[in-house]
């Protein structure tokens, strides 16, 4: 806004004519109360009509009088002035930002199913393959261990660049202090400029994060022609001990925390101007996919609301629906919805109504249960096994929006057949939609809008992309679940509806309407004279 303000006051400057001023003033500022019924008009003129050219002529401000109506070059010269007008608006919003090393992410199997992708930190800048995880905040890599994941002699050492982050060999490294505004655990701190302590805990058993917080330089790239190095700073967590999936299944090099809170990475892009306040993550059926940061979506895209917890904000959603194959199933339940769990996890009733619905409308046999698995509903694959007949699958959210679910199964290898499992396990606490749904959508977690988007989506169909140097282990082990969303915590209640307090403001006068206006009236004129 501020911008379009002082970009609006130096073009009336540029005029220089203190008769424009005084009239203006004469117009805008003698009503006193706007009450009296007086009415202004104004006739508008084209900066190109005759009247703007003779006005043009006798003040000696040449308004392109060279230029002929209807010539080609008449009509590249007003859509060059669109586009300029245009770009005053377009130029407030950054482009979208992608990681120094693309945008690519990866699906990799032996690391719990999870997204990764590529990040540099410090300078110069080190390698760290993270997981992304819409479920919670703080973003973390290892950093002065005394506990973390090995980085050799493992399954995923030999296929992956591990990293431990230095502070000490960063010469952009900074700490981040106890009076730091993201310390959220001051009643750990020894002083008030000692360093930060910070400590998260997840859903999965006994996983959980710990050491200090600093500051360091991201690096990052615009995403369009040009490519432009950015390097924002942003505050993370120096890793020194990790517990449970940490240690072996899940995130061995870091999480990439995307949440809602100040301290996450899309939060410090968004307060800091660098992007929109929005960030998309695309889930491609073969494995493959894409983060982008300030991508809003596409105006054709499906959304429902966010149900916001102002004291922990998260990406919360509500289902009013579930199709599964010919039968309907009425619902009304919030679910977080969460790329940092593998699989989607229901409580009851909702579980048990869709899995029974999904088994009596399944043809295979029921496959006997095996310990390692975590899913209830196997099935034998036969030598002829038809994709379509497996029953399809469907979210209705709030608001009436469709979610198709494209994958609901996921095909294991077991010691003595081939088998497909309805991939929902069955929760205690939470319900969270993990990313084995959102597999075949480009999905928009908008946060100024707060609302979700998704839509059926070719994650490299946009524009070329550097392809991930990841490379996915060939593996057919199934590890545990892992849900690493915040702990701790129940789904958060759905937000009062705040339609009343809209329909106030929007109801209330505007304050000398016409006088306004008619200001607005002689500034469009003002516009075309420039």
């Amino acid at each position: 806004m501020q911008k379009s303000f002082y970009g609006f006051k130096a073009c009336l400057v540029s005029l220089n004519s203190v008769v424009v001023l005084f009239f203006l003033f004469l117009v805008c500022g003698s009503h006193s109360s706007g009450h009296d019924g007086r009415i202004f008009s104004f006739k508008m003129h084209h900066r190109f009509s005759d009247p703007v050219q003779r006005w043009s002529e006798t003040t000696g401000a040449n308004l392109s009088s060279a230029l002929e109506k209807g010539s080609i070059e008449y009509y590249v010269e007003l859509a060059d002035r669109d586009r300029l007008l245009r770009g005053r608006k377009l130029f407030e919003s950054p482009q979208p930002l992608a990681f120094a090393d693309g945008n690519s992410t990866l699906r990799i199997s032996s690391l719990g199913f999870l997204h990764y992708t590529a990040v540099q930190l410090g300078t110069p800048g080190v390698k760290f393959m993270v997981a992304l995880d819409t479920g919670s905040d703080l973003f973390w890599v290892p950093c002065d261990c005394s506990r973390c994941a090995p980085t050799e002699g493992t399954v995923y050492a030999s296929d992956f660049e591990l990293n431990i982050y230095n502070p000490r060999g960063s010469s952009s490294s900074k700490e981040v202090t106890c009076n730091n505004s993201l310390c959220a655990h001051r009643n750990g701190c020894v002083g008030t400029f000692s360093s930060c302590p910070y400590m998260v805990s997840y859903v999965s058993a006994e996983t959980s994060t710990s050491g200090i917080l600093v500051e360091d330089v991201l690096h990052l790239t615009t995403e369009d022609n040009h490519q432009e190095d950015v390097e924002a700073y942003i505050t993370f967590g120096c890793g020194q001990v990790q517990s449970g999936s940490f240690l072996d299944v899940a995130a061995p090099n870091g999480l990439f925390g995307l949440g809602m809170e100040k301290i996450s990475v899309p939060s410090i892009l968004s307060s800091e101007g660098f992007t929109a306040d929005s960030f998309s993550m695309c889930f491609g059926r073969d494995g493959s996919g894409r983060i982008s940061f300030g991508d809003k979506g596409s105006p054709d895209q499906e959304e429902t609301p966010f149900n916001l917890n102002p004291s922990h904000p998260t990406y919360n959603i509500s289902v009013t629906e579930i199709r599964v194959g010919t039968t309907l199933i009425d619902v009304d339940f919030s679910a977080l919805f969460d790329s940092g769990t593998s699989f989607t996890y229901l409580v009851e009733p909702t579980y048990n109504r869709l899995v029974e619905s999904f088994h009596s409308q399944a043809q295979d046999r029921r496959s006997s249960m095996d310990s390692r698995i975590p899913f209830e509903y196997c099935y034998a694959m036969s030598p002829n096994a038809n994709a379509s007949l497996i029953p399809s699958m469907s979210l209705t959210m709030k608001g009436g929006s469709h979610f198709a679910v494209y994958d609901p199964t996921i095909v294991i290898s077991t010691q003595s057949e081939l088998v497909y499992c309805l991939a929902i396990v069955k929760s205690r606490e939470l319900n969270i939609i993990g990313q084995n749904l959102m597999t075949g959508y480009r999905v928009i977690f908008d946060r100024e809008k707060l609302v979700l988007g998704w839509k059926k989506f070719d994650c490299y169909d946009i524009e070329d992309h550097i392809t991930s140097s990841v490379k996915p282990p060939g593996t057919k082990t199934v590890p545990p679940a892992v849900a690493v969303g915040v702990g701790n915590s129940s789904p958060p209640d759905s937000t009062k509806e705040t339609w009343n307090s809209f329909q106030n403001s929007i109801a209330r006068p505007l304050v000398h309407s016409h006088t306004w206006l008619t200001c607005f009236r002689f500034l469009i004129i003002l516009l075309l004279l420039l």
